[in-house]
């Protein structure tokens, strides 16, 4: 029977792991003092070597790993001290045991003992119950230390697996990154008529937010702000989901297109299309997850502006004539209330006039303080930034942003769109 942790061994029983018994280093330059311990240590299942001074038991020392190291205190040549300092700086796995046997016994000297490294100490002549006792405080020493060796390197190897798997998922969401940008294949268009421009910038890898446009016709533009609830993965698939939902393609699969008796399809007003939006959220995806948005359908021809806010912060239209206006009332977030209705907001751009839609990773920004930016913040920002157009105007506005939050590291999505009406066709 071995020894383990909280196990003592008896005369007789091997007291070493369960791979090897323990191996012993007599030191003693008098060779019955030699044999007198080897006789008691090996009748305990020791495994058991000895050396005749300091400079041979280093020899072996340096060769050879040893569990317990027994060494006299007084000897011709490198003595017990040096011998316990030169053992403590040797390299080795696992610790060793070191026990002096002297005859001193004065305090001062124990402490020598113990600031140099030894572990316990033997009064000579040694008595073989008291050197069984001592061994066996030492075994519990060891079995501890190796247990905890062993835990500590499960604990590595796990470690090691959750950085891997966390590396191997962050380069996933680098590439889901790239792949959520690529829902907005175009940052600005030129519709000659009018000009738009979009910004998105998500708060980690990939995020819930999305901005983007599509024709309806050859002079009418639809273009939206969306955010979706949380940050993580799953509001980027719902992001990602709503962007083949919301687009210029077939009536298939859109809940932009209403099918029309003569095989045609025609866009449905912008009410509408929060109304079957949060309909298909609530009986189809079904998931804890909602919505704000802001949706728009613009003729570019005469400046007409038909949108709907649902729980998303209000548009902002900027005057020609530096005057801004806040659009909307705010509506019900989509996804939340099942049979939702939806207003309908009119508006009218005169040349010049912009329409600004953004998430409220702006609005909500907050300092060191904990105060968020708010509308009248974002209007201040506007209002500096008046003389500005495209790109240009919705980088601006981020960095403003960021300087108010100090931190280039944004805590929600950041997202924008802008409209700018320029007048009718000549």
């Amino acid at each position: 029977m071995r020894a383990t942790s909280g196990t003592i061994p008896q005369i007789g029983q091997d007291p070493a792991p369960a791979d090897r018994r323990r191996r012993v280093l007599v030191v003693d330059d008098s060779r019955v003092q030699r044999r007198i311990l080897l006789a008691s240590l090996q009748r305990w299942g020791y495994e058991v070597d000895e050396a005749g001074s300091g400079n041979e038991a280093l020899t072996r020392l340096a060769s050879r790993t040893y569990d317990f190291v027994l060494s006299d205190w007084m000897m011709p040549g490198l003595n017990g001290l040096e011998l316990c300092r030169a053992f403590r700086a040797l390299p080795r796995e696992g610790y060793g045991y070191f026990i002096l046997l002297t005859a001193k016994d004065e305090k001062s000297e124990v402490a020598q003992g113990l600031e140099v490294g030894a572990d316990d100490f033997l009064a000579k002549p040694v008595s073989a119950a008291e050197l069984h006792a001592r061994m066996i405080a030492g075994e519990r020493i060891l079995n501890m230390e190796r247990e905890l060796t062993e835990k500590n390197r499960l604990v590595s190897a796990t470690l090691d697996q959750i950085s891997s798997l966390y590396a191997a998922l962050d380069r996933d969401l680098i590439e889901a990154r790239k792949l959520q940008m690529t829902l907005v294949r175009e940052r600005k268009r030129d519709f000659g008529t009018a000009e738009i421009a979009v910004m998105l910038r998500p708060s980690g890898h990939v995020g819930g937010d999305l901005v983007g446009y599509f024709p309806l016709s050859a002079h009418r533009l639809a273009f939206f702000a969306i955010d979706v609830s949380g940050h993580g993965v799953a509001s980027a698939m719902m992001a990602a989901r709503l962007a083949g939902m919301l687009s210029s393609a077939s009536a298939a699969g859109s809940i932009v297109w209403a099918p029309t008796s003569w095989n045609g399809a025609e866009a449905w007003p912008p009410e509408r299309i929060a109304a079957r939006l949060n309909r298909m959220i609530l009986d189809d995806i079904r998931l804890d997850q909602y919505l704000t948005c802001v949706y728009a359908d613009a003729d570019l021809s005469t400046g007409r502006v038909s949108l709907v806010q649902a729980g998303h912060p209000h548009p902002l239209l900027l005057r020609a004539d530096g005057r801004i206006e806040t659009i909307g009332t705010g509506g019900l977030p989509v996804g939340l209330v099942p049979d939702a209705t939806y207003d309908r907001i009119e508006l009218t751009l005169e040349p010049g006039d912009r329409l600004l839609l953004m998430s409220d990773g702006i609005t909500e920004a907050a300092d060191s303080a904990g105060n968020e930016l708010g509308e009248p913040g974002v209007r201040d920002f506007v209002s500096r930034n008046v003389g500005l157009h495209g790109p240009t105007f919705l980088e601006t506005l981020l960095w403003d942003v960021e300087g108010y939050t100090g931190d280039s590291e944004a805590r929600d999505d950041i997202s924008a769109v802008l409209f700018e009406y320029r007048g009718p066709p000549a």
